[in-house]
């Protein structure tokens, strides 16, 4: 007994040493990211690793989301029954509920919280496990809040931009936020197959929700840029929950006093 309380303070403190070193990793990157040196000029702050991601977008778009993705969520929509489709995804997504209430909490948003914690103890149990949204019925509607949003809610910046291989745009605050997410429970404790099916269900379920963007997408004139913009954009909604701060172009709009100031001399 004494080995495994041993064993599981060693694998804490090693998981704890890890967490603060990424942290300290994303204030790094973060800084890198918005001020390049006098030397260097970059072309985006946001997105250093540009001529490395690129390659990524094009493998990621032209290859892996024409002959897998998009015809393997296609497949799933047609031939899944709706309601096991939409019962097995809501059952996928009440497993975020326990991290949603932690990174509520970690926010001081104590009645967010309340609502996540009710959904989940009312949608495991009578909603089968989360197969049913019962909780959805008394007004507490799905909330999920990543650790990377406790982040950006702190003031730490997005860090530069990454394109996953096969998988999409991303930061290094986002995939800090990600990795945190995972040792929540019950996250931590789902086998390997169960996790492979569950990230199947939402990844099936997100390119899903895509084919509507997809016309867009082909139209714009850089669809790289259009979906890195588009990335960051969707960041700062999730952070202010759904509230951004405008942000003012003091240069803009020094041009543009200046233009009606002419006017009126006219």
């Amino acid at each position: 007994m004494k080995i495994i309380k041993k064993n599981a303070l060693k694998a804490q403190s090693t998981f704890s040493l890890n967490l603060v070193l990424i942290v300290m990793l994303s204030f790094f990157l973060s800084a890198c990211s918005t001020t390049p040196s006098s030397e260097q000029t970059l072309s985006d702050p946001k997105d250093p690793l540009e001529s490395i991601n690129r390659p990524f977008w094009t493998f990621t778009w032209d290859y892996a989301d024409k002959y897998v993705f998009k015809p393997a969520s296609e497949g799933y929509v047609e031939y899944m029954p709706t309601d096991l489709r939409s019962g097995v995804h809501n059952m996928a997504l009440n497993l975020n509920e326990p991290s949603t209430v932690i990174n509520h909490l970690l926010q001081a948003k104590f009645s967010e919280a309340a609502k996540s914690t009710g959904r989940f103890v009312l949608n495991s149990t009578i909603g089968l496990l989360g197969f049913f949204d019962p909780a959805s019925d008394f007004g507490w509607n799905r909330q999920q809040e990543e650790f990377g949003e406790v982040l950006g809610s702190y003031g730490i910046g997005d860090g530069p931009y990454l394109v996953v291989p096969a998988l999409g745009p991303s930061s290094v605050r986002e995939e800090v936020g990600d990795y945190v997410d995972r040792y929540y429970w019950p996250l931590a404790i789902i086998d390997f197959w169960p996790n492979i099916a569950r990230s199947a269900v939402l990844g099936l379920e997100a390119r899903a929700s895509l084919a509507d963007q997809e016309a867009i997408l082909k139209d714009a004139i850089d669809p790289y840029e259009f979906v890195k913009n588009a990335y960051f954009q969707n960041m700062q909604y999730r952070v202010y929950d759904g509230n951004p701060p405008v942000e003012i172009n003091h240069e803009e709009e020094e041009n543009i006093d200046a233009y009606l100031e002419e006017l009126e001399g006219q």
